[in-house]
């Protein structure tokens, strides 16, 4: 049976006493290598689950396990340096550092943690090697490794975006609504590539969107509906 890599059970999530809001996960599983695209409109808690898988936030109850670990009884250092090691984030704005090259850009999750280090260079590579082809696997060309990403397109930092998620093949890939600025075409075969992508890396990838059209070609599709019950969130998207 294929392991699983993400478990939550019982899980109780609250801004604060006080408020109306509250995340409630009575059971969730998502296995070893399996894409599974997760949908829910704004303010339905979709941010504030990827929080607690990330180890960001602290759950007010319940268990929450990812690799066997349980993430919130790890002392916060310590679940910083389990996310470098373990988990990739693509998210919605891209977050690159603007003043740094592509490839400098997609070398630094590796620069964060030794063990994706490792992995990334495992095959004899070097790591600027696997980033060159990390990068070009995604459609970007060699001329623009180089580049600043604030000279690419919306488009190409994308990509610049899931080369950093992906390198030292994590096993668990979060893509929170990264598509959210391209066209249809564009969306569909970046899903193409990053689907590809994790499946030669053997990663999980939990794809999170409000748009259901981008369903097609996961294992799984979910609604946050289906596996929480949420009052209204002010602060979650």
């Amino acid at each position: 049976m294929t392991e699983v890599v993400i478990e939550i059970e019982n899980l109780r999530f609250r801004w604060s006493a006080g408020d109306d809001f509250s995340l409630d996960i009575p059971a969730f599983t998502a296995r070893a290598g399996e894409r599974v695209f997760l949908h829910g409109p704004s303010g339905s808690g979709k941010s504030t689950l990827l929080g607690l898988l990330g180890g960001v936030l602290v759950p007010e109850c319940g268990r929450l396990r990812l690799l066997g670990t349980e993430l919130p009884r790890l002392q916060p250092s310590v679940r910083d340096r389990f996310r470098a090691d373990h988990v990739g984030f693509l998210f919605q704005q891209f977050n690159l550092i603007p003043y740094l090259s592509v490839i400098d850009n997609v070398l630094l999750s590796c620069r964060f943690s030794g063990r994706r280090l490792a992995r990334a260079t495992a095959a004899g590579a070097s790591l600027h090697a696997e980033a060159r082809r990390l990068l070009t696997h995604l459609d970007l060309e060699e001329s623009l490794h180089r580049r600043e990403v604030t000279r690419l397109s919306v488009g190409q930092q994308q990509r610049v975006a899931a080369a950093r998620a992906l390198i030292g093949r994590p096993e668990i890939v979060i893509a929170d609504e990264p598509t959210s600025a391209l066209d249809a075409e564009r969306q569909g075969a970046f899903l193409d590539l990053l689907a590809r992508e994790c499946a030669a890396a053997g990663s999980t990838l939990l794809f999170v969107s409000h748009d259901r059209r981008l369903a097609a070609g996961f294992d799984r599709e979910l609604s946050l509906a289906s596996i929480s019950q949420t009052g209204v969130d002010q602060q979650a998207a």
